[in-house]
């Protein structure tokens, strides 16, 4: 479910910000949200002996990249209501202020990991794609106002 969580993360937010960065830049910016992720959860559970694997770091630098981005994107969300599921449009900011408020509180009750998951390379991915959304970004062009003048 982890992985199946993070694939549909990517597909929803990833393509918004490969558009804005181009394909190599954004290879090299999902490399180094993951390589961030790693080393803030090796500063936060520097004992651990468990081995980290995965994408879930460099996936979380997509969507704090994507939050800077797009804050007022809607995203169509399967939300329960009772017995029912409705599907609705939920603002990128909430959805993602949501996801990012579980990661934290989730890294701050489990000592950092548990059931297998490196809560805060979540989170230091996220912040890692909040900061480095920017540099990577390709550059605006001016374009050239045709006037009177």
């Amino acid at each position: 479910m982890h992985v199946a969580g993070n694939m549909l993360y990517l597909w929803i937010f990833g393509n918004n910000i490969e558009d804005v960065m181009g394909h190599v830049r954004f290879i090299f910016f999902y490399i180094v949200c993951g390589v961030l992720a790693a080393y803030s959860h090796a500063l936060t559970e520097p004992g651990s002996r468990v081995p980290m694997i995965g994408a879930s770091g460099a996936v979380s630098g997509v969507l704090g990249a994507y939050l800077l981005l797009f804050p007022h994107a809607k995203v169509l969300t399967l939300v329960p209501i009772g017995f029912f599921i409705q599907i609705i449009r939920i603002p990128a900011v909430l959805v993602l202020g949501i996801w990012f408020l579980v990661q934290t509180v989730s890294g701050l009750f489990s000592g950092g990991q548990l059931g297998g998951i490196a809560w805060f390379a979540h989170v230091g991915g996220f912040l890692a794609g909040m900061a480095l959304i920017y540099p990577f970004k390709k550059k605006q062009r001016k374009r050239r106002q045709e006037g009177w003048f």
